[in-house]
């Protein structure tokens, strides 16, 4: 039994591990690629088209609620809230099959 918790424990820390990752690559990209687009929109029109804001904007409003899933600073959605989802749905397919059987 300790044997399966702690291998429970370690596969949570393993796919934790890897959404940080994955955040933090994305966060990196983010950084890089708008700085990139500022250069390149500065030295296309010297600012007076600001096109790569909307860039920016509509990235870092995805990059912010990733950022919330992630760091669990969603109480709607979190880990909590997955676990009593998963027992609601169980408990509805037992009565589904229940009620056709």
């Amino acid at each position: 039994m300790e044997d399966s918790q702690q291998h429970q424990k370690y596969l949570r820390a393993k796919e934790r591990l890897e959404e940080l990752k994955k955040f933090y690559n994305n966060l990196a990209a983010y950084i890089i690629v708008n700085g990139i687009l500022l250069v390149i929109n500065y030295y296309d029109n010297m600012w007076r088209e600001m096109w790569v804001l909307f860039v920016i904007a509509i990235w870092g409003i995805v990059l912010v609620f990733q950022a919330l899933r992630v760091f669990n600073l969603l109480p709607f959605l979190g880990p909590g809230w997955e676990a009593r989802k998963m027992q609601e749905l169980m408990r509805e397919e037992d009565s589904y099959e229940k009620k056709w059987k």
